[in-house]
């Protein structure tokens, strides 16, 4: 029988950093601390979670890939908040962070954990953080631990263990 792999939420001895935006204010300092706080609950030493505060959303990706490219980390998660306005400006922001985010974390050796909420307005935002649409913030955490355990689980492919000669 062929080996099932799956991760797990157990976060002791696990390194995770956070790239948050702070453009958006209270929905990402709520995201924030609930991915603080989650982390915590799941075993990770508080001295073992980085964070990086970025002015906007747009720059999450490119300070995710520095601290990618410091290989220190077992896990990163993307934390933001855009919020659709009168002009077509959320659309461009909101789709080239996902994109990059999302480039980011499928040719990386670490997973790349997309929490950036994109909504219509900051009830919306509000309900996603602690509200009545559940914490994005604790469940970006939880998915940064089971990813990270999974990761450990699995063998490096050869063209990685190629690339690390």
């Amino acid at each position: 029988m062929n080996p099932n792999y799956q991760g797990n939420l157990e976060g002791a001895g696990l390194r995770i950093a956070i790239v948050v935006s702070r453009f958006s204010g209270e929905p990402c300092q709520l995201l924030l601390e609930g991915t603080l706080g989650r982390l915590q609950e799941l075993g990770v030493d508080a001295q073992n979670i980085d964070v990086a505060s970025v002015p906007g959303a747009f720059e999450i990706a490119g300070t995710a890939k520095r601290i990618q490219r410091q290989k220190n980390h077992d896990a990163i998660i993307t934390l933001g908040c855009v919020i659709r306005g009168e002009t077509p400006h959320f659309d461009f922001v909101a789709g080239s962070c996902a994109t990059s985010i999302a480039k980011m974390s499928a040719k990386g050796k670490i997973p790349v954990i997309f929490g950036v909420l994109t909504t219509d307005d900051r009830a919306q935002a509000l309900a996603r953080c602690g509200g009545d649409k559940g914490h994005k913030g604790s469940e970006a955490a939880d998915t940064a631990i089971e990813m990270a355990n999974l990761y450990r689980n699995l063998s490096p492919t050869p063209t990685e263990t190629k690339e690390e000669h």
